[in-house]
């Protein structure tokens, strides 16, 4: 069985090391939806050496805060669950009062229509995040 995470970068990349990269997921109606994603194949968190987990929440922890800078989120949604796909990734997700879930999970029924208008402005910000999210990891 092939895992899509091995063979695609997952969503638009925004940053890739030798250990893993950030993505931004193509999640409708969540345009703040990011992902970090250990590159090698691996299903669990503690597959990875102490050193190797350090580095992977210090990466969760850099895309969480340029969110939080750039975008004023109410809160800030992590999330590692790889039911769908066994491949080590991080949910990072800023969510919104307005957004058609919250304070569901992005993953749950909608408690309201999409606010497009409100979406289309955060997509606006999101070049100057992900300029940053490259400075501070590298690139």
């Amino acid at each position: 069985m092939s895992c899509p995470l091995c063979t695609e970068d997952g969503g638009a990349l925004i940053w890739r090391g030798k250990q893993l990269r950030v993505i931004r997921a193509d999640e409708s109606g969540f345009p703040a939806f990011y992902r970090v994603v250990w590159n090698a194949h691996v299903a669990e968190f503690s597959d990875l050496t102490a050193s190797q987990r350090a580095h992977c929440m210090d990466v969760v922890v850099q895309v969480e805060q340029a969110l939080r800078q750039h975008l004023q989120p109410t809160k800030i949604n992590l999330a590692t669950l790889g039911n769908m796909v066994a491949h080590l990734h991080w949910h990072v997700i800023a969510r919104f009062d307005w957004d058609s879930h919250f304070p569901a999970p992005v993953w749950a029924t909608a408690q309201r229509p999409r606010a497009a208008q409100q979406e289309d402005a955060l997509r606006e910000r999101l070049p100057a995040l992900e300029a940053q999210l490259r400075r501070a990891l590298g690139s």
